[in-house]
């Protein structure tokens, strides 16, 4: 019985040991983990924009990565959720270095249709939830988070009417020109075309008209064109409707006020 005692005894103590060694080993080991992020590129598909964001992970300790898992979160700057992405590596033997390419998708779509809409007009930013989820030598889950901002730029900032002007085109109809603007301060190029129509004040259609996004308003440029739309009394007319529809979104209307 006493022997059986003594060798538990010298098991605890081996039993004790090998932990100890584990958990300094294991804590040494997670501070050689050295994640790492690039420069993010973004591209636009249809109605869908893509941020890329380059990752890598050098495992520089004694144990395995397994379970690697990278999330985003991205929101507008009031924390309405846009969208939510994932990248999973099952395995990154230790020595080895890891790198992939973790996508986030907007669908720029989405933000036209909901109540996203006002970042088509307005530069803003996107608030970027980082979550760095992983088990560590099969034995201890590790979690890394942060946050970021991403800036934005809106398609038809600094959306503006011009001076409407009228002339005689014939006995019963005038011709109105009706300057149109805006700055493409996005990521995408935008082509398409803008209708346009003139209503009064009770929101009667007088007439309307088509403009063309053509050429094409590639990023950081701007855009201007007057429509001319034939109506019978110019004297009525109190606000432009627009309407856009573009590859990469549909929206409308858009209504701005004649002074």
């Amino acid at each position: 019985m006493r022997h059986a005692i003594r060798a538990l005894g010298w098991a605890a103590n081996i039993f004790w040991i090998i932990l100890l060694f584990f958990t300094v080993t294991a804590v040494y080991s997670a501070f050689q983990l050295k994640p790492e992020f690039g420069d993010p590129n973004t591209s636009t598909l249809d109605s869908t924009m893509t941020v890329s964001l380059p990752f890598s992970l050098a495992n520089g300790g004694f144990y395995d990565v397994s379970n690697l898992n990278l999330t985003t979160l991205v929101k507008d700057s009031h924390g309405f959720p846009i969208s939510d992405s994932s990248t999973l590596v099952r395995l990154v033997t230790h020595g080895s270095n890891v790198s992939v390419i973790h996508n986030m998708s907007i669908s720029i779509s989405r933000m036209a249709a909901e109540n996203l809409s006002y970042m088509l007009f307005n530069d803003s930013s996107f608030v970027v939830d980082i979550a760095l989820d992983l088990n560590y030598a099969n034995a201890v889950p590790f979690r890394i988070s942060t946050n970021s901002t991403m800036p934005w730029g809106a398609p038809l900032s600094n959306l503006t009417l011009g001076a409407i002007s009228v002339a005689p085109f014939n006995a019963t109809h005038f011709r109105t020109i009706v300057p149109i603007s805006f700055e493409n301060h996005s990521y995408f190029t935008l082509d398409g075309t803008v209708q346009l129509e003139l209503v009064d004040n009770m929101n009667n259609l007088l007439g309307s008209g088509k403009a063309l996004l053509s050429p094409s308003v590639p990023p950081q440029s701007s855009y201007g064109y007057s429509s001319q739309v034939f109506v019978s009394d110019p004297t009525n007319i109190r606000a432009v409707r627009l309407y856009f529809d573009t590859s990469v979104f549909s929206y409308g209307p858009v209504v701005i006020p004649v002074v």
